[in-house]
């Protein structure tokens, strides 16, 4: 069978990004929105395809909505937002309260031009019925090899318009940054570790070697300032010029509980600090039951709502056995099972949750519950956005949150702490370069009429 130069040139185009065709002048934007959301608004409309690296409770919600309403007035065609499990109900009550129509769908059928479904759910869609998407909680792309990265940037690469949100971009990497770029049709993930890094090996006490990413020379400031090309950071309104009234945070109290372990680890006389990941899992295994029953007290000495976040499996089936008036969201349950559950945590009718941060920890509100007991875990983004379902803004409570760990993982907490710190230099970096962003030109300009190859 002859290839003719027509089926190649099909080809390559199935395998390039849609050029970059920029956004419109915004046609609406909703009274109740506060100065900085319209700000915000203004810039993803006019940008077509951009990020909002906006923190919790600063209203990513809203300003997505009137980002896909716009795109819906411009285009006269439907938008699409995927959200994590459970989010896609709470999308539907926001838009209801800002007069925007936006329904769900399991099945790909559409009642509506704005539609929200779960990431899992879209292989149900196709890309070319939707102007618009929108990524809520767009760490869902961060891992470079994953399942939902490949399918979300393959289903975004054709389409106009493309908004993604979160508030915790890379915060000890950057390879979320990469993948956003890419799905954005900016630079491709490989591409930008080509032209801002250089490969280094980091050998750690026993001499294993890892690979690792570091700027190459000079090349820190170009790199943010091309971020700020695609993307807007917020952690408070103050970030981007507008006043935080009504923006502040009440109290967070976190405190350490350090249990400890009467069972040494294997070989050995007496418990040592853990000094790598097999010796902290070790660890973490042989004081599940002295851990949990230490969560389990601190879950019910407080007299509201308490979500107890866990790691292994044995710890979540323990302290949904250990804690009274708790129900566990375990992985081994439906999609459907899980949103059922979260949602009756998010409206009361659950007093105590049991979940693991991979599962619950992304865009669910639960600005009722002031009581968070969790495990450390080396991921600052899991902890991170733990504790951001409840301590955000429009919490008017004071949030307190109790770690319980043990003595050999005292270097878990440190290598949170440290990652911590490297997540506020970002932002910061984020913050100081949004008024000098430089775009790089991404685009294939061909000169020449491609020639089908001999072996075709």
């Amino acid at each position: 069978m002859k290839t003719t130069a027509t089926d190649y040139r099909s080809f390559l185009q199935a395998k390039t990004q849609l050029g970059n065709l920029g956004g419109f002048d915004p046609l609406w934007m909703p009274d109740c929105a506060f100065p900085f959301q319209q700000s915000l608004c203004d810039w993803s409309i006019r940008k077509g395809r951009g990020a909002l690296f906006a923190d919790c409770g600063l209203g990513k919600t809203l300003m997505e909505l009137t980002w896909a309403e716009n795109v819906v007035r411009k285009t006269n065609r439907p938008v699409l937002i995927l959200t994590p499990l459970a989010v896609s109900h709470q999308t539907c009550r926001e838009a209801e309260k800002f007069g925007i129509e936006c329904t769900r769908s399991n099945t790909g059928q559409m009642k509506s031009k704005i539609v929200t479904t779960n990431y899992e759910r879209l292989h149900y869609f196709n890309s070319s019925d939707f102007a618009g998407v929108v990524c809520d909680e767009s760490s869902a792309l961060k891992n470079a090899g994953g399942k939902i990265r490949l399918a979300v940037t393959e289903f975004l690469r054709t389409v106009p318009y493309r908004l993604l949100g979160t508030a915790t971009a890379a915060p000890n990497d950057f390879v979320e940054l990469g993948t956003s770029s890419e799905a954005l049709g900016e630079l491709g993930y490989a591409d930008m570790i080509t032209r801002f890094f250089k490969e280094e090996t980091v050998k750690d006490y026993l001499g294993w070697g890892r690979k690792t990413y570091k700027f190459r020379g000079h090349a820190e400031q170009p790199f943010w300032r091309w971020v700020c090309s695609w993307a807007r950071s917020c952690r408070k309104p103050s970030d981007i010029g507008f006043s935080d009234s009504g923006f502040e945070l009440p109290p967070l109290i976190e405190s350490e509980h350090v249990v400890e372990n009467s069972t040494p680890r294997a070989g050995l006389l007496f418990s040592t600090p853990a000094r790598d990941l097999q010796e902290q899992r070790e660890e973490r295994r042989i004081t599940i039951k002295e851990r949990c029953e230490v969560a389990a007290e601190y879950a019910e000495s407080h007299p509201g709502a308490s979500v107890l976040w866990c790691h292994l499996n044995a710890e979540g089936d323990l302290l949904s056995e250990v804690v009274k008036d708790s129900e566990q969201v375990s992985g081994s349950m439906s999609d459907d099972a899980k949103e059922d559950r979260l949602i009756a945590f998010q409206n009361g009718q659950l007093k105590r949750l049991v979940i693991k941060p991979k599962i619950g920890c992304f865009g669910l509100n639960w600005q009722h519950c002031h009581n968070v007991i969790t495990f450390p875990s080396h991921s600052f983004e899991q902890y991170y956005q733990a504790v951001r379902r409840c301590w955000r803004f429009g919490q008017k409570s004071p949030v307190t949150v109790t770690i319980v760990t043990t003595e050999g993982e005292q270097g878990v907490l440190k290598n949170l702490q440290r990652k911590a710190a490297q997540s506020e230099a970002m932002f910061q970096s984020l913050s100081a370069n949004m008024r000098e962003s430089v775009a790089i030109d991404d685009g294939w300009k061909f000169i020449m009429r491609e020639r089908k190859p001999q072996w075709l």
